[in-house]
């Protein structure tokens, strides 16, 4: 029987005051002799005084809801320990927190990361997250908890994965929290507005973040979000952040120090606070003394129209200026794009991609439909790409409800759906579907073999739509209605009725709007004059959005025209800008091209599929595999880098880019070991994620990059004892040692490596990062340091250098 009572319960508390979340419980186990490098469920298992002892030092201290120890309680993580049945895991330690405080504090089923990055950015199958997670949400539900709480996510298609499984297995009110990099935006490089769009339509019942950064910068966050909310957010800041003091990590902020910040966060809209890495009872009483008399402040929205992508989003403001659909992936009369998908094959749906968004282009529909191909599989791979490569919101656009629920279970972010009709059949598939992957639709107001002509009988198909639309949870926020733009070559009538329908919706009904512009021009002579006409007609009757080809110049001039003319472009500023400078000139096409910049611009796209023929055709234009290696493809990586730097790329583009490298780099070896020259060794690194740490992405990532710039590597894993470290540098002499750690209770394992290899009277310099680890901390051990993958091959090849 769910929890029901639960959730009222919840948000009773939620509506008279801030509610007040535990804080750090890894440190409190360390402090009552959990060993660094031990697994901390099997631990906990194993010393249920200690986890009493903790859970109860929580509650008394005031915190309303306590958080299982069951952070890395998932199949994946607990393997690395021998552990193989993580529901009974998560089932006794769900227990042994209820024993630990009764029935009056509230108890978090609590579910960390698998550590590995979901498809479509990782190698995890989407589908295997979420199985992974289920599993171990039926061992929380069977140990009684009274809610979920999905945190430290990094990746937001892992917490989607989370965050589904849990929607599939209970009803139970659950929190989602990312964790953000000094940068606002996740390791994956979604910032929290993204997050929260994406999170809240699919289901959570609260969203924030914690980990990753102290009070202050956290405010900020919360901050940023409240605006767009319509769920209450949360915040778990660590206290302060960590340096090393002897051989211990410690956090400097004190509890009333920690505390001081509870008006600030009730000030910036946080409703439920607690503490993460470095946080002790002592600094929760001090915030629920602080919070006692603060006031909550609600969510500001009940609904919001908006649409995400893993590393953008957009709000659809019916005050703000025209929303432009890409209307180009679309194999229809596109012969070439047919062939391409039919091959499984997808250049072409990466270069249109890429020209709609420069051309200005807000949102990217997405159609598949071609005879003779799977399309749940074609889907699946175009959704995984452009989730990638750009940062545009998609419209999943098809006529097979299949198709439509494969593209928005797999979608990282809040998708639009186009379209759904009053077609008896379709309506009763695709309302539950969209309501479940938490989408907004594009209402088509045409039903079982009527299409209106009329704008009246449009506006009664378009009610009754949305009549049964809101049994399902959707709200006027949530739709777009179809104009239903006819051939004005056999409806003369047609834009008129358009614009009516048009107007009905904004201003009667109150729903945004679409409209296809190329359909009212079908069979006309020189058609982008009635397209252009037609789209001024439009918004001057108040039209939201349009499905239009961005590189149509005159359509874009008179759009942008038309933003100003209905007091939708504020000072005329985007219209100015537009205008006085050079926008429009066309990027070159590809085949023009010479083969050396294509290999240049493969790499820099992350390219994967390309850069072989690439590489090839620079080949028999003459390159030579050193000079191309030399001058194009290592100067390409090392620009990719740069644009991490600067945040024009995010971690998605940074291993697409350095996969297609060494893509690349595999193909010329062998003319590079024919020739003896090209890919010159630089030296050697030893790479290893220090004992009781059994993360490895950042590793890897260093690993990789590395060796595109010519390094050999040794990666001896995760988890590894510093006696193998030390082993290994002595039989491999590296140039350079590469250690990292993700948890404040293993970044001092690093130093005890180092310490132990000067006591050998080893020499060999060590570089060290992770999340926790800071500058400050590396000089402390006597390290380099590197912040991310990027940083990691300048910081060795300065090393290198200087040796």
């Amino acid at each position: 029987m769910e929890k029901l009572d639960s959730r009222a319960s919840i948000k009773r508390r939620l509506r008279k005051r801030i509610v007040v979340l535990d804080g750090a419980t890894g440190t409190e186990f360390q402090r009552l002799g959990m060993p660094v490098g031990a697994c901390p469920e099997l631990w906990c298992l194993e010393h249920p005084a200690a986890v009493k002892e903790v859970h109860r030092a929580y509650a008394a201290a005031g915190a309303d809801i306590i958080y299982t120890c069951t952070f890395g309680a998932n199949r994946t993580k607990l393997a690395q320990y021998g552990a193989d049945d993580a529901r009974k895991i998560n089932r006794e330690l769900a227990r042994l927190a209820r024993a630990s405080v009764g029935e009056k504090t509230l108890i978090a089923g609590d579910i960390g990361s698998t550590g590995r990055f979901v498809e479509p950015f990782g190698d995890l199958a989407f589908d295997d997250a979420v199985a992974i997670f289920k599993e171990q949400i039926r061992g929380l539900i069977e140990g009684g908890v009274d809610l979920l709480v999905i945190e430290t996510m990094m990746d937001i298609q892992e917490a989607r994965a989370a965050l589904i499984a849990a929607r599939e297995s209970t009803d139970l009110f659950t929190i989602c929290t990312m964790t953000y990099e000094k940068s606002d935006r996740t390791l994956n490089g979604t910032d929290p507005v993204a997050a929260l769009i994406t999170l809240q339509s699919l289901g959570a019942d609260a969203v924030g973040c914690n980990c990753s950064t102290g009070p202050e910068q956290m405010i900020e966050l919360i901050r940023a979000m409240k605006p767009y909310a319509k769920v209450p957010l949360v915040a778990k800041p660590n206290a302060g952040m960590p340096r090393l003091s002897g051989k211990k990590t410690v956090f400097d902020m004190d509890a009333k120090t920690f505390a001081s910040f509870a008006g600030a966060f009730a000030e910036a809209g946080v409703n439920m606070l607690g503490g993460c890495c470095g946080t002790t009872p002592d600094h929760i009483a001090a915030l629920r003394d602080e919070t006692t008399d603060l006031r909550p402040i609600p969510p500001r929205r009940k609904s919001l129209g908006a649409v995400s992508s893993a590393s953008g989003f957009k709000i659809l403001n019916v005050e703000g200026p025209l929303v432009v659909i890409g209307e180009r992936i679309n194999p229809t009369g596109k012969k070439a794009l047919q062939e391409e998908l039919r091959e499984g094959k997808l250049s072409l749906v990466r270069q249109m991609a890429k020209d709609q968004e420069r051309q200005g282009a807000d949102l990217l529909d997405v159609n598949v439909g071609v005879p003779g191909i799977d399309e749940g599989q074609t889907v699946r791979k175009v959704v995984g790409l452009l989730s990638t490569i750009s940062p545009l919101p998609l419209v999943i656009d098809s006529s097979r409800v299949e198709t439509i629920e494969a593209a928005l279970r797999l979608y990282p972010g809040r998708a639009l759906l186009n379209s759904i009709s009053g077609e008896k059949a379709k309506l009763k598939k695709l309302l539950p579907i969209a309501a479940r992957y938490g989408a907004m639709f594009i209402l088509l107001p045409l039903t079982d073999g009527e299409l209106p002509d009329k704008a009246t009988r449009r506006a009664e198909i378009a009610k009754s739509v949305f009549d049964k639309a809101r049994v399902f949870g959707f709200t006027k926020d949530d739709i777009v209605v179809d104009g239903l733009a006819m051939t004005l070559a056999s409806h003369p009538e047609a834009a008129v009725e358009t614009a009516r329908t048009i107007a009905w919706c904004a201003e009667k009904f109150g729903a945004r709007t679409v409209v296809g512009l190329s359909n009212v021009s079908f069979g006309m002579p020189q058609r982008k004059w009635i397209n252009a006409a037609f789209l001024s007609m439009a918004q001057a009757a108040g039209l939201t959005m349009a499905i239009a080809n961005p590189a149509d110049e005159e359509l874009m001039n008179v759009r942008a025209a038309g933003n100003v003319l209905t007091a939708k472009d504020r000072d005329a500023a985007s219209y100015i800008r537009r205008f006085s400078e050079i926008t429009l000139e066309e990027k070159p096409k590809q085949e023009s091209l010479s083969p050396e910049v294509r290999v240049r611009a493969a790499i820099l796209d992350g390219n994967r599929e390309d850069i072989v023929p690439c590489v090839e055709a620079a080949l028999q234009a003459g390159a030579q595999p050193a000079r191309l290696v030399d001058e194009v493809m290592i100067p390409s990586i090392v620009e990719v880098g740069d644009l991490f730097d600067q945040k024009r790329y995010f971690l998605p583009q940074l291993i697409a880019s350095a996969e297609t490298m060494k893509k690349a780099m595999g193909h010329l070896e062998p003319l590079l070991q024919k020739g003896k020259a090209g890919a010159t060794n630089k030296g050697t690194v030893v790479l290893a994620t220090v004992e009781g740490d059994i993360h490895d992405i950042g590793k890897n990532i260093v690993a990789l990059l590395l060796k595109n710039h010519g390094f050999r590597i040794v990666d001896l894993g995760k988890d590894v004892p510093a006696d193998k470290i030390i082993a290994a540098v002595k039989k491999e002499k590296p140039e350079v040692v590469g250690l990292s750690a993700l948890m404040t209770t293993t970044m001092v394992k690093m130093g005890k490596v180092i310490e132990q290899a000067r006591g050998e009277k080893l020499i060999t310099p060590f570089m060290v990062g992770g999340a926790v680890v800071t500058k400050a901390f590396a000089e402390g051990i006597g390290a380099s340091y590197a912040k991310d993958g990027v940083e990691a091959v300048r910081v060795v090849e300065r090393i290198v250098k200087k040796r």
